[in-house]
């Protein structure tokens, strides 16, 4: 999860002066328009993530941080959880316990689907199962554990699963945790703390370290038209920021850090950043606390949001939109202040866009005008 804050953040007064105060290179005018959230399921216990499997069933998946997987259908969530692994994660620490969900792109064929979180020793276990004959209830005996990773600390564990247009599984890992990156994780290529991680499981099951210099990348996607990919990373002390990189771009990409925080140096007063991916979009903690990195919407409801990469922090309830123009200049507006504690994004299969709320228990539909 973004930050040690799940759990025991509450919205109060001092949230009230926070500073809108959002600094992107490069900047142009930035085009707002009119951000809603609309309720649509209530009554989950500490939600963080949304997912919608390719399979025509219009079925909402809603990851629970304590282990289970729950199904809505037609705005109801069933009392029987799809996949219950309660037993087996352990989500003692803030930033642990079931972080993320992935079905196969053939999932309507397959059953097939994936799941990232920590386990009862608070390491990273990605594994696979598949739905059993009913298709509301996972296979639990279906567990095939696809790569794990120890983690040093109880924060910083990453935790999104995605599908990307190249049909391989990718995973984002944090640095390790602590504060700083005391190990240097984010910079050594011998570790995946601090990587993305993309793996070819329809192929030879072949693991690649895509991107380095990551600090804790809780939420990254795809640009379903384009196939840029996008990245919410969790800053340290001043800055968090947003990176992207073109479709097809090779590997391995490095963002930076712990050279540098968004495009700011870290720890020193001078330092060479040139080598890195500079960050599209950055804000001070004026502004929030943690970076809940979305998606760029492509649905068809909201036109007024087409284009637009929708972000928001975890903390300060703060909604941002990021938009770039022909030239790839960027543009940002604050869309939204409010009092969730947003913890992720969602896209359905029409590329609608979904948040959760983690202490309300409640995922809203975002709409726009």
């Amino acid at each position: 999860m973004p930050s040690a804050r799940f759990g025991r953040l509450s919205v109060s007064a001092a949230l009230g002066a926070l500073v809108a105060v959002l600094a992107l290179l490069p900047i142009s005018s930035a085009s707002a328009f009119s951000l809603h959230l609309q309720p649509v399921l209530t009554g989950l216990r500490q939600p963080l993530d949304v997912r919608q499997p390719p399979d025509g069933s219009n079925r909402i998946f809603v990851v629970e941080k304590g282990g289970r997987i729950r199904i809505a259908r037609d705005g109801q969530v069933l009392e029987r959880p799809f996949l219950d692994l309660s037993g087996t994660v352990g989500a003692r620490g803030s930033e642990q316990g079931l972080l993320g969900l992935a079905f196969h792109p053939d999932y309507a064929n397959n059953g097939l689907f994936y799941v990232n979180y920590t386990d009862q020793s608070g390491d990273t276990v990605v594994a696979r199962f598949h739905v059993s004959d009913d298709p509301d209830v996972a296979d639990p005996g279906s567990a095939i554990t696809v790569l794990t990773q120890d983690q040093p600390y109880a924060n910083h564990n990453g935790g999104n699963v995605v599908f990307g247009p190249d049909g391989w599984l990718w995973i984002g890992f944090g640095d390790g945790g602590s504060g700083g990156d005391p190990r240097g994780n984010g910079q050594n290529p011998n570790t995946w703390l601090g990587k993305l991680v993309r793996v070819d499981v329809d192929g030879d099951g072949h693991v690649e370290t895509w991107g380095l210099g990551l600090r804790n990348p809780w939420r990254f996607s795809f640009d379903r038209q384009t196939g840029d990919l996008w990245i919410g990373d969790v800053g340290q002390n001043v800055w968090e920021e947003v990176d992207v990189v073109a479709a097809g771009t090779p590997g391995p990409q490095n963002f930076g850090w712990n050279v540098g925080e968004g495009n700011h140096c870290y720890g020193r007063d001078s330092c060479d950043l040139s080598p890195f991916v500079p960050a599209i979009g950055e804000y001070d903690h004026g502004s929030g606390c943690a970076i809940v990195g979305g998606f760029v919407y492509r649905g068809a409801e909201s036109p007024a949001m087409t284009g637009a990469y929708v972000y928001a922090d975890e903390c300060s309830g703060r909604f941002w939109s990021l938009t770039r123009n022909d030239t790839g200049q960027a543009s940002t507006a604050e869309l939204l202040k409010t009092n969730i504690n947003v913890s992720s994004f969602g896209e359905d299969q029409n590329g609608e866009l979904y948040i959760a709320g983690f202490n309300d228990g409640t995922i809203y539909k975002l709409t726009a005008e």
